[in-house]
């Protein structure tokens, strides 16, 4: 199993732009497909973006193409959520996961193993 940690989660403006990271250690980074999820209060977790181990295939909810981009470096055993034009819908706490579905890019939660802790983004309007 995949430990994973997040990272980058912090107060930005309408408008403005965050990196999110997700450092990955345990098995083979490379073997997983990864995810991002949020879950904003009183609200359920909703998928965001999602792309296979070799980062040739990605995946994303309607609410955040065009806005947000998920990529990976498997020499550094991360995967990135780059943010732009944020509003303050999105404010949530941002969850990276792991699939074994290494070729595949899940959107269902269920098909994910392993979780990372969660950080907090706040965008204020």
């Amino acid at each position: 199993q995949v430990q994973l940690v997040e990272s980058g989660g912090r107060l930005v403006q309408a408008g403005g732009s965050l990196r999110l990271s997700c450092a990955a250690s345990g098995r083979t980074f490379s073997s997983y497909s990864m995810g991002w999820f949020r879950q904003a209060p009183g609200k359920e977790r909703e998928f965001l973006a999602s792309i296979n181990w070799s980062g040739s295939s990605t995946n994303y909810a309607d609410s955040v193409k065009g806005r947000f981009t998920i990529s990976r470096d498997n020499a550094k055993n991360t995967v990135y959520l780059q943010m732009n034009s944020l509003k303050p819908e999105d404010t949530a706490v941002y969850y990276c996961a792991a699939s074994r579905l290494q070729f595949e890019t899940p959107p269902a939660q269920q098909l994910y193993d392993s979780w990372g802790q969660g950080t907090q983004v706040t965008v204020s309007s």
